[in-house]
């Protein structure tokens, strides 16, 4: 087993676990089918990691003839022009010259574009998967959004459209570092393809969206510090200096 580079089928594993555990605990709530549809795109990304690798044949053949036949079309006209070795109109030289400049500049940029065609197309479909890798990491985000810990168990001041709260702090703290947990795997799943590319462009894609991941799970784990925090202060423990700092940057009132 190398342990410098990302295994997808251990990454597969690791989201089938979780999504039996999530099950376990919450038959009922969504946040299992969520799991569920990143363990299929999590699947799917180690194949579509493997074609990516692969060579497309169709598009290198292509771009070959189409190189072949302009370099045969410029060779045929070549052959058919009238050149004068003595000539008294220097405008005419000149003239001349740039065209055939522009001609090679063209003939280049043609080739680079053609010889790139394989890159760019598989950037295209490495980053419609990236995106969709992202989408779910907001889906994720959009089930942890109501579980608000500073409010768990407050039915004072509740109107008809406030969400139910129904989770102890127990189970509050076990969806959230569900979703923590699914958000990193989300970002580990995203690394498969920025692991088998050279694409500056694709690997910047892929830590944007780590950062996303980051940011996202680092708000949830906020919410776990303040829960932790809520029942030491039950049990008369002292809160951390973390939980503090982060009910402190929310407006809570934070104890010494």
């Amino acid at each position: 087993m190398s342990y410098r580079t990302l295994d997808p089928d251990q990454i597969v594993k690791t989201l089938v676990q979780l999504q039996a555990r999530i099950d376990e605990r919450f038959p009922a709530r969504g946040l299992s089918k969520v799991c569920a549809e990143l363990v299929d795109v999590a699947r799917t990304t180690k194949a579509r990691v493997e074609r990516l690798e692969q060579a497309h044949l169709g598009l290198r053949l292509g771009a070959v003839a189409v190189i072949v036949a302009g370099i045969i079309i410029v060779g045929y006209v070549g052959t058919i022009i009238e050149y004068k070795h003595s000539t008294d109109n220097l405008f005419g030289v000149v003239q001349g010259i740039e065209a055939l400049m522009n001609v090679l500049v063209l003939s280049g940029a043609a080739v680079f574009f053609l010889s790139t065609i394989e890159q760019r197309w598989k950037r295209h479909q490495a980053l419609a998967y990236l995106h969709e890798l992202r989408t779910i990491a907001h889906v994720i985000d959009m089930h942890q959004l109501t579980k608000d810990p500073s409010r768990a168990g407050d039915v004072r001041n509740r109107t008809r459209s406030s969400p139910a709260r129904e989770m102890t702090s127990y189970e509050q703290t076990r969806y959230l570092d569900y979703c923590s947990e699914m958000l990193s795997l989300a970002a580990k799943v995203a690394t498969l393809y920025a692991q088998s590319s050279r694409d500056g462009v694709v690997i910047g894609a892929v830590t944007e969206l780590e950062q996303i991941s980051a940011n996202l799970s680092h708000k949830i784990w906020q919410k776990i510090t303040i829960i932790k925090d809520e029942n030491n202060a039950v049990a008369g423990a002292r809160p951390t200096e973390v939980g503090r700092a982060v009910r402190a940057a929310e407006g809570h009132a934070a104890p010494a």
